[in-house]
This record gives structure tokens, sequence and C-alpha cells, in this order.
């Protein structure tokens, strides 16, 4: 028995089988064609990489360098600038003469003062002699004693002639060398203020000269870090024009502070052997009251939003969440000392690429290994 709907419907299950197999084909070669996940690419400026490194705190100092020796010479008598024998930026040594002020009118005095000692000595001389002879007459009756009283009286007043004319030879001589200006210490010529044939009054600066082989910063701090000063406290200080750090120590500490501005003035003693330093430079640094040495990160590298800080780091080109724990934290450099969670070398996302989810695939471009 024939039954004709048979041969349509066998053909239509073997077409729907077709398309069903040629579906599943399709399926599985879109699942192979799926795009491999893309590398977020992090800039420069979102990466740092962690390095050892020494990292301090203490209070921020500021201010003016200072000669440790400066000596301000001044006219201690009126007159004409005879000879001027320095130039500003001169070396000098202790006792060298740095000029003259002419001083013709002392010595006149001091000739007539010397004659005037020559003959209160001379009058002295012969007034003892005659005391001396006095005395034997009176001794042999030959006179009354009122005489010998007479001679030794007019002793007395030859002694006090001849003291006066010293006193006013010692005075002419100290002002006749003090026409003649010495430097009183070893150093440079820092100002001349004179020239030849300027007529100076007495007080009238001349030069001043100032011992460069040691420098004092004069420097002033917040009152409310004074529980953190302490006389000899290791102090380090940039100046300006200068890439190198320098080194000192406080020598003194202000007995109060600024009525004004409230900061504290701090004396510093700077060794200047090398002579690099000079005075009128400004400097900015810190008093050294804390050191530690390790793993050092800036502090926007670090999120501290939650209970425990925490880092974003790169480890094979994915990004992975660690926990850390915190040290000593520099507020002027802005950087943090890591005491556990970090190693030498391990690179970090700061900025905006902290919130890169852990386990995405990351690019880095050229981490700053300076941690800046």
């Amino acid at each position: 028995m024939s039954f004709p709907f048979v041969r349509p419907l066998a053909g239509l299950l073997i077409a729907s089988a077709v398309l069903t197999v040629a579906s599943c084909k399709g399926a599985a070669k879109g699942e192979d064609a799926r795009p491999t996940p893309r590398a977020v690419l992090i800039g420069p400026e979102n990466v740092i990489v962690a390095k050892r490194d020494l990292i301090v705190a203490g209070p921020i100092i500021s201010g003016d360098l200072r000669p440790e020796r400066e000596s301000v010479l001044r006219a201690q008598l009126g007159g004409s600038m005879l000879e001027v024998l320095v130039k500003e930026g001169q070396p000098v040594r202790q006792g060298m003469v740095l000029g003259r002020i002419e001083a013709r009118t002392l010595e006149d005095t001091r000739r007539s003062v010397e004659s005037a000692a020559r003959f209160a000595e001379s009058q002295l001389q012969v007034a003892q002699r005659e005391a001396e002879r006095t005395s034997q007459l009176v001794t042999a009756g030959a006179l009354a004693a009122r005489e010998l009283d007479l001679a030794r009286n007019t002793v007395t007043s030859a002694e006090a002639q001849l003291a006066d004319a010293r006193a006013r030879l010692v005075t002419t001589q100290k002002q006749l060398d003090d026409a003649v200006v010495r430097s009183p210490i070893t150093g440079v010529v820092s100002r001349r203020s004179v020239n030849a044939g300027d007529i100076v009054t007495a007080g009238a600066e001349l030069f001043t000269v100032v011992d460069p082989s040691s420098m004092r910063l004069e420097a002033s701090v917040p009152s409310e870090s004074l529980p953190e000063l302490r006389i000899g406290a290791p102090v380090s200080f940039a100046v300006r024009g200068y890439e190198q750090r320098f080194e000192g120590r406080i020598d003194r500490i202000a007995p109060q502070t600024d009525t004004a501005t409230r900061q504290l003035p701090i004396y510093v003693s700077i060794p200047n052997t090398t002579g690099r330093l000079v005075g009128g430079l400004y400097a900015e640094g810190r008093v050294i009251t804390d050191s530690a040495s390790g793993v050092v990160v800036p502090v926007n590298a670090i999120n501290q939003s939650g209970a425990m800080p925490w880092a974003a780091r790169v480890v094979n080109n994915r990004v992975e969440r660690v926990n850390l724990t915190l040290g000593l934290r520099d507020p002027r450099t802005e950087r943090v000392q890591i005491v556990s969670g970090l190693g030498e070398g391990d690179t970090l996302l700061r900025g905006a690429a902290q919130g890169i989810a852990p386990g995405t695939l990351v690019q880095v471009s050229a981490p700053a290994e300076d941690g800046e």
C-alpha cells in the first residue's frame, strides 16, 4: 500500500537536519572568532616603580645664609682716605693693612707730646736730685725740715707732669694706629665703601670682611615644632642655584617666637670648607628628627580610603590589589616608607589608574623609575 505524503516529509526532515548541523557549525565557528580582550594602555604619568631610599621627617625651615664671622670696619677718626689697598672679593689675612686715613695733624701732635714727655722726665730727674741734696742738708742741720717738704712736693709735681705727658702720648699713638685700617680676621673683603681721597668721618663704614669657611643659616620654624628642636640636631637644606643638598647642625635656638608670624628663629652652623656657599642666599630644608631606609613610594600611589592602605600593583601585565603596612612619612616630598606589602622594583599604578579592576590586562608605558 502506498502513502504519497511520506516522501515529502522525509525530505523535510533531511533538510531540517542539514540546517541544524549547519547552524551548530556556524555557532562553533562564531565562538572561535571572538576577539581576544585588549590590554588597557597605562601612560607613564600613572605608573611608578618602588625603590629603596632614605626617608626623613622633621620641621620645615627656611631662611637666609649669613657668614658665621663678619667684621664691619668703621673709621675711628675723621680725615681723608690716604690709601685704599684692597678691592671687593680680595682675600685678606688677619692684621693686613686695608687702608690709611691721613693723620698729619696727629703726627705733629705726637712729636709735641713726645717733646713734652722728655722735658717732664728731665724736670723730674732735676727735682729728685734736688730733693736728695735737701734731705742731706736737713739731716746735717743746715736747712730747715720745711725745705725738704718743698723739694718733695716739687718731685711729686714733676712726676704728675711726666705721667700726664706719657698718657697724652699713648692716646696720640692710639689715634695714629687707628688711622691705619687693618683686617681683624682672615677672610675676604665682601664690601668696600670708600675710595682713595674720600673724606670720612668717625664712625663711617669703610670695609666689610667675612670668613667664608663657616656659614650660618638664619632660619625660622613654626612655633608648634619647638618640642622637636634641640641643640646639635642635624639640618638638611637646599640652596637656590645648587643641585646638591647641604648639611648643618642647630647651634642656637631663640628664646621667643616672632609675635607677628609665630615663627621661632633658629641658627644653624654650616661648615663651608669648599667656599661654595655665599652670604645672602635663600635656603629651604628641614630639621631631621627621624629617618628610615627601605622601600619608598609617593603618597599618591597609596589608597588610604579604606580600613587598610593598599596599592594597585602590576604583575605579569595584570592588575592586583595588595594591602600595605606604612612607615615613616615625609610631607615635604610627599613620600612614604612601605614596611610590608611591596618590594623594590614593584610597578604601581597611581592617579586615575588605581580605579582599574584587579585582574585587568594592562600595558604600562615607560614607568617612572625615580618614583616621582
